[in-house]
C-alpha cells in the first residue's frame, strides 16, 4: 500500500487539531466522549474541508490552474473555505451556487463577501443546472486563456478523502499519545468524501473502531460513501474488499437539508452551555443530535471511548435560526 505522504499535498491546515474529552457530557452518557476539533483547521472560520483542500488544490497547482470553480449550497462551507484556500495559494476562486436557502449577505455569504470572491448563484434545486453553469463559466474562462479546475460539491472526490486518511493517521497518533483505544467514531455526512476517507482511513489505522456517519441529507449514502471509499482505496493501493454493507448510516436530516431540527438545535445547546462548543444546524448539530439519540437508544453499549469528529460549519450559526 502507497503511503499517505507520497501523494502531492499543500499544508493549508494548522494541524494536529485538537482532541480531547468531553467532561461533562462524558459524565452525562456514562462513557468517555472526545472531540476532535476539525472546526479548528485554521483558515476562515475552520471546518473539514481544508484537509481536503490540501489535496485537491495541490492537484490543481501541479496542473498550473488560474481559476479554481466549486459549488455547494448557498451557505455552503466548503465553497467557502475552497475560495479562502485558493487565495492563500495565488488562484482565483469562483463559487456557483444554489439560490437556496439563505443566500443574502450573511454567514458564509458575508465571508464570501468580505473575501471578494465572484459568486454566482444559480435559481434551481438541480445540481445538474448548477454544473451546467459552471463548464458555462469555466469556458468563457478557458477561452480567455486561463486555466481552470473544476472541484464537485463538498470536494467529495477520492483525492478529497485521502484528507480524512490523513486525518485518521494523525487520530491514531493523538490516541496512542493518550493511551486511549477508541472503540467509535462518529461523523457527518454530508456529501461522503469526509466520512469516506475517515472509515477507510480508520481501517488502515484504527483497526477495531466502529464508524458511523449522520446522514443530513437523503442523497443515496449507502452507494455514494463505499464507491468513493473504493476510489480512494484505488489510489492508495489499499486492496482489502469495501463492500456496501460495510457503511454504516444514520438519517439526521429530519424534514431536509439545511432545515434546521428540534433534535439538532437542543445538541446545539448541550454542547454550548456544558462544554462551550459551537456546532451548527446544518451539519454538525444534527450530528450530534443523532449520536445522543444512539446513546438513548442504547445503541453505544459496551463502548468505552467515543470520538466525534467536528467538521465545523460555524457561519450557519450566524445565517440561520436555531
Amino acid at each position: 500500500m502507497k503511503d499517505i505522504t507520497s501523494f502531492a499535498r499543500i499544508p493549508l491546515a494548522t494541524l494536529p487539531t485538537p482532541l480531547h474529552k468531553l467532561e461533562n457530557i462524558s459524565r452525562m452518557l456514562g462513557r468517555n466522549v472526545y472531540i476532535k476539533r476539525d472546526d479548528m483547521t485554521g483558515v476562515a472560520l475552520g471546518g473539514n474541508k481544508v484537509r481536503k483542500l490540501e489535496f485537491l488544490l495541490a492537484d490543481a497547482k501541479s496542473k498550473g490552474v488560474d481559476v479554481v470553480f466549486t459549488t455547494g449550497g448557498a451557505q455552503s462551507n466548503h465553497a467557502m473555505l475552497t475560495a479562502a484556500c485558493a487565495l492563500r495559494l495565488g488562484m482565483e476562486p469562483v463559487l456557483v451556487l444554489k439560490k437556496r436557502g439563505v443566500w443574502e449577505k450573511k454567514g458564509n455569504q458575508l465571508l464570501n463577501s468580505l473575501m471578494g470572491v465572484e459568486v454566482h448563484l444559480v435559481d434551481s434545486d438541480s445540481y445538474r443546472d448548477v454544473y451546467a453553469e459552471m463548464d458555462r463559466l469555466a469556458a468563457e474562462r478557458e477561452a480567455r486563456g486561463q486555466t481552470t479546475y473544476k472541484i464537485p460539491v463538498g470536494g467529495s472526490v477520492a483525492i478529497g478523502s485521502l484528507g480524512y486518511v490523513n486525518c485518521m493517521k494523525e487520530l491514531a497518533g493523538q490516541c496512542a499519545a493518550i493511551g486511549m483505544k477508541p472503540d467509535h467514531i462518529v461523523c457527518t455526512t454530508g456529501s461522503g468524501g469526509t466520512h469516506a476517507g475517515t472509515a477507510l482511513g480508520a481501517r488502515i489505522y484504527l483497526p477495531g473502531a466502529r464508524v458511523t456517519g449522520m446522514m443530513v441529507d437523503d442523497s443515496d449514502f449507502q452507494r455514494i460513501v463505499p464507491k468513493l471509499m473504493r476510489g480512494t482505496a484505488e489510489l492508495l493501493e489499499y486492496d482489502e474488499p469495501i463492500l456496501d454493507e460495510d457503511v454504516e448510516l444514520r438519517a439526521a436530516f429530519g424534514a431536509g437539508y439545511a432545515i434546521p431540527s428540534e433534535a439538532g438545535n437542543a445538541a446545539i445547546r448541550l454542547l454550548a452551555r456544558n462544554e462551550g462548543i459551537f456546532v451548527d444546524p446544518v451539519y454538525t448539530g444534527k450530528a450530534f443530535g443523532e449520536f445522543l439519540k444512539m446513546a438513548d437508544e442504547g445503541a453505544l453499549e459496551g463502548e468505552e471511548n467515543i470520538i466525534f469528529l467536528h467538521t465545523g460549519g460555524a457561519g450557519g450559526l450566524f445565517a440561520i435560526d436555531v
